[in-house]
This record gives C-alpha cells, structure tokens and sequence, in this order.
C-alpha cells in the first residue's frame, strides 16, 4: 500500500466486515461526486481516485515562501498572522522550495495524459497545511496565478494533518516544518523537511530529476549503524561479506518505486530516450568497497536507477549542482547544508541514527 513501509513478506489482516462496508459506502460516495463533476461543462481534467494516485502533499510553507508570514505568526500571533494574510490575498506568494518539483510533477503528468487519457496512475498534488481556511484564498490565489492543478485542499485550522495523511493514502509528504515530517515518518509515510537553495539554479522543465541518498533514505540505516557505532574499516567488511544479502527498505524505497512504475508508462510507449522522468542515487559510499550491495539491493527489489554516483566520502554539492535535481533527499544535515549553499534545493529525511547525531533546525 503507498506510504507503508512494512515488509513485503508479511501477513495481511483479513478486514472486518465494518471495514468492507466503508470502503463499499468511500466508492459510492465517490461514484455520487463524480457523477456529479461529470455532469460540469469544464476543461479541466479530473483528480484521480487516491487508490490510483501517487499522492504528494505538500505544505503551504514547502510550496510558497512564507517566510515573512511565518515570522509574523511568531512574534505577534496567529489573529494578526490571519489578518495579514487576508489583507495580502491579492499579493502573489512567491515560489517556495517545493514549488519547481511540483511544476516538474505537473509536467510528467501532461506527458502521461498525452500516451494514457483515460489512465489515473499520475501525480494528484494534496496542499496539506495546518493554515486555518480563511488563509486559503491568498494560496488559491497564488496557485491560479502559476496555472497549478492542486484541487485537493487539507486545511486543518492548526491540527496535525498526519491523519489525513493516511486517509489520502499519501505516498510522499513534503513540509518546512521538522516536528510534522518526523511525526510522518514514524507513521510510516514517506517524509522530508523543505530547505530552500542559497542561489537561484535553472532546473529542467522537461524533465523531472529526483536525487536520493542511500542509507536511510532508500535503504534502512541498518549499514549506516555499523559505521557509526564502528567505524569505516569494519563498515567496509561487513558490506562485503553481505553482498548478496539485500538491504531492508528504508522511507523514500515506495517513493523510487512509484516513479519507475511512471518510467515504464513512458518505456512501453517507446519513449525510453525521451522519458521525463530520471533518478539518481548520491551516495557517500565507495564502489568497490561497498556499492556492490547496493546496487544488487535494488536488482533485488526490480528497481532500476537511471544514475549512480558513489562519491567515497566526497562532497555530494558540487555533483548536485551538475546534476540539478528538482529535489535532493538526505538523512544528513551535514549534506542537506552543503547541497543547499551551492544551490540544489534539499529534502532531510529524518531517520535512522544519523538523527542521533544532529538536530535539525
């Protein structure tokens, strides 16, 4: 199921008779609002139904740069923050750092409309902000103003979103905020805290770029451990002597996943040179002393990744700024800071041991 992160190999729950019942009264309801919106003269094209989806949410602060506002919610308080914004709802947010990556999704979803018009396995971006709804016409103003298609609106007046989260059965959350994401991942949703880049890069718009770490970002941390608690040298052997034993997933593994089920939309079309969709692995390990298992991991699960790069403990900024990927996802504050000052826009996953050692601000 999108946004869990269980392993494969165990056994599912038979549901209750109550659970069937909901899910037969969620499609009629479904059925009913449909029917009703199909019924609308409109150019637009439908949301897809969640269970078809790849569902990203994303919040207000991740998508527009708010950065003034947030500050004047912190120092005068959320009536003055309320007013401010509805005085302000003509003014245009600027772009914020989830803002390219999610007109790149937008972009992907336009080719995969072109080859498959009557398909709903596409991109369904979710706005999921804890905002109180009398903010929502400045983001809807904004969002008009871009030619964004985010129909789905979650705004939670203040309340956590996580369980709606689960409810849109989203598969990747975005947020500026580090108390929601780790709240998120411990939900088992795929989850990364926004950074904005230090300069401004011109990213690729025909073609979405997804850059992820290794270690406890598409894989578990469980390597990353022994190297903390170990050091390099016994790192490197025990890497070794499991080559062939693959790594257990870690919370962005379903995320990769959804985006090569896209590719092969677009390979099955005949459109393998000419995919929008490439993914790259950025990984502080060294090839032949551990990136053997890496790769046989990912072999393993039938994930295909277009570029590896295995830096040896080299700095991953200056490969990002050749790469420009509309997203970078790291567990470590340590590579998230370098990225960010040369300009790539960054995600931090906060997971596995690493967040032992730091504490992201």
């Amino acid at each position: 199921a999108p946004g869990t992160m269980s392993g494969s190999g165990s056994e599912k729950p038979q549901p209750s008779q109550a659970a069937e019942d909901g899910q037969q009264e969620a499609e009629q309801d479904w059925a009913a609002a449909k029917a009703f919106y199909d019924n609308q003269v409109t150019q637009r094209v439908r949301p897809p139904k969640p269970q078809n989806a790849i569902t990203v949410a994303v919040s207000s602060r991740a998508l527009f740069n708010l950065v003034e506002e947030q500050r004047i919610y912190e120092e005068q308080g959320l009536e003055k923050y309320v007013e401010y914004q509805q005085n302000n709802e003509n003014v245009i947010l600027k772009p914020g750092p989830a803002f390219y990556f999610v007109k790149a999704l937008e972009r992907v979803n336009a080719r995969l409309l072109e080859l498959y018009p009557d398909d709903e396995e596409r991109f369904d971006i979710v706005l999921m902000t804890n905002n109180h709804a009398q903010v929502g016409v400045r983001l809807i103003n904004s969002i008009n103003h871009y030619g964004l298609t985010i129909e789905r609106f979650c705004m939670t007046g203040g309340e956590s979103p996580i369980g709606y989260l689960t409810a849109y059965l989203t598969n990747l959350y975005l947020s500026a905020d580090c108390d929601k994401v780790q709240e998120a991942i411990e939900a088992g949703i795929a989850s990364a805290t926004m950074f904005t880049a230090n300069k401004d890069v011109v990213y690729s718009d025909t073609q979405l770029r997804v850059a992820f770490d290794g270690d406890a970002v598409i894989f578990s941390d469980e390597s990353e451990q022994i190297f903390k608690q170990q050091g390099l040298d016994r790192f490197f052997e025990h890497e070794q002597l499991n080559e062939n034993k693959p790594l257990a997933q870690g919370p962005l593994k379903g995320f990769l996943e959804d985006l090569g089920k896209l590719q092969k939309k677009f390979y099955a079309k005949n459109e393998r040179l000419n995919c929008p969709i490439r993914t790259y692995l950025v990984t502080a390990r060294s090839a032949a002393s551990s990136g053997a298992r890496v790769l046989k991991t990912l072999r393993s699960w039938g994930l295909e990744i277009d570029e590896a790069l295995f830096l040896a403990g080299a700095p991953k900024g200056p490969v990002l700024v050749k790469i420009r990927p509309h997203i970078f996802f790291d567990d470590q504050m340590f590579h998230i800071e370098g990225a960010q000052k040369l300009g790539t826009i960054a995600a931090h996953v906060p997971y596995g041991i690493a967040q032992k050692h730091q504490k992201s601000t």
